[in-house]
């Protein structure tokens, strides 16, 4: 029994048979001398060889290009391949960054929290500090703090005798005044530091404040005070903390004082002078350079101070 072929096998088999027909014909056709034909044979060869060398040219372009038809749908879903591939990893790198944008600003807020809190807790702190440092003045509201009482003079007697001494040497009309009455006086700290040179305050405690005022008005009255003929000062007793912020105006105070400025302490640590026929008052360094940069004469007058 005879198998029978499939079509497409048999257009096969008969496109095979074709081409090695032709293959022979054209070999034929190249073989054959043309210096025997005729002219009319010969221009028959010539357009049958054409013919053939056309459909054969034809033939390999049609079978190159189909190549590259394939090569470049190869090529073409290799790249769609990979960028899907870079499509998806930049998706996943988009949302990292928005993750992490989002902790980022989660984080911000956090920190502006901590930030306000932080803040919050320094303004109680400082509020504290102020009502602390307003308790310890208020303590020592009917003391005056005496500075330059050369160490060792109290040794044969007390300190309210020296004071006492100081006064009749300084306010002679106010030793008369039986108002004024010591409660108490003492050096402060209490022990002596032997690398310091100069000598320690002496804090003296009135009775009560209005005994404290009539001599701290007398000793601004008098400006230079003496004891046993060197130059003492007298002043409020303060809280070590104003203490230290009256103390950072001396030079200024003093360069204000050289041009008959009237320059005057406030509580707790204000700063005033008269100026242009105004009396000014300063908080801070800060608020008195503010004003300085308004007032041309006032930086040169400051510069020893400063």
């Amino acid at each position: 029994m005879t198998r029978r072929r499939s079509p497409p096998q048999q257009r096969k088999d008969n496109e095979s048979v074709a081409s090695a027909t032709e293959l022979a014909s054209a070999t034929e056709l190249i073989h054959t001398d043309v210096s025997q034909l005729s002219e009319m044979e010969f221009r028959a060869t010539m357009v049958k060889m054409m013919s053939k060398l056309e459909k054969s040219i034809r033939e390999s372009v049609a079978e190159n290009i189909e190549s590259l038809r394939a090569e470049m749908r190869a090529n073409l879903a290799e790249i769609k391949n990979s960028m899907s591939q870079m499509q998806a990893k930049l998706e996943a790198l988009m949302a990292r960054v928005a993750k992490a944008e989002e902790r980022i600003s989660e984080l911000e807020d956090g920190l502006v929290e901590e930030k306000t809190k932080i803040e919050a807790g320094l303004k109680k702190i400082h509020a504290h500090e102020c009502r602390l440092r307003e308790i310890t003045d208020s303590m020592k509201r009917s003391n005056v703090r005496i500075i330059g009482i050369p160490e060792g003079v109290e040794k044969n007697r007390g300190l309210e005798e020296i004071f006492e001494q100081i006064v009749a040497e300084n306010f002679p009309n106010l030793a008369r005044e039986t108002s004024i009455r010591v409660q108490e006086a003492e050096r402060t700290p209490s022990k002596l530091n032997q690398d310091k040179p100069t000598p320690r305050h002496v804090i003296v405690q009135f009775a009560n404040i209005r005994s404290k005022d009539t001599v701290l008005k007398a000793a601004r009255a008098k400006k230079f005070l003496t004891y046993q003929g060197k130059g003492i000062r007298i002043t409020s007793d303060l809280s070590t903390e104003t203490w230290n912020e009256r103390k950072a105006w001396g030079g200024i105070f003093k360069a204000l004082s050289e041009k008959n400025m009237q320059p005057r302490i406030l509580y707790p640590a204000r700063l005033s002078f008269r100026i242009d026929g105004e009396i000014k008052i300063f908080q801070n360094r800060q608020s008195l350079t503010n004003f300085v940069t308004t007032k041309p004469a006032l930086p040169e007058i400051l510069r020893g101070g400063s």
